[in-house]
């Protein structure tokens, strides 16, 4: 699954930033709408996945040890393994 964002209508919103960055930012010539909207994506999609992975650790940890005790389901299929 893929998290996406993009087609997704703007809100305003207020946000207290440093002066001194915000004066840099403006100073070269910044989109900080753009700029805060990219890395705000980013941080949610590391949120997410991290807590993905955290609610789902015990079904990853039992199908890893299942794997590891049966092997993958469809292993004698695969023809560009064979002879490892």
């Amino acid at each position: 699954m893929r998290l996406r964002f993009d087609n997704s209508p703007k809100r305003s919103t207020n946000l207290s930033l440093n002066a001194k960055m915000l004066d840099m930012a403006r100073e070269l010539g910044m989109n900080l709408s753009q700029t805060v909207d990219a890395l705000l994506a980013d941080e949610v999609r590391r949120r997410y996945w991290a807590r993905w992975n955290e609610d789902n650790k015990e079904a990853v940890a039992a199908y890893n040890e299942r794997i590891a005790r049966e092997g993958l389901p469809l292993a004698r299929y695969r023809s560009f393994m064979k002879g490892r």
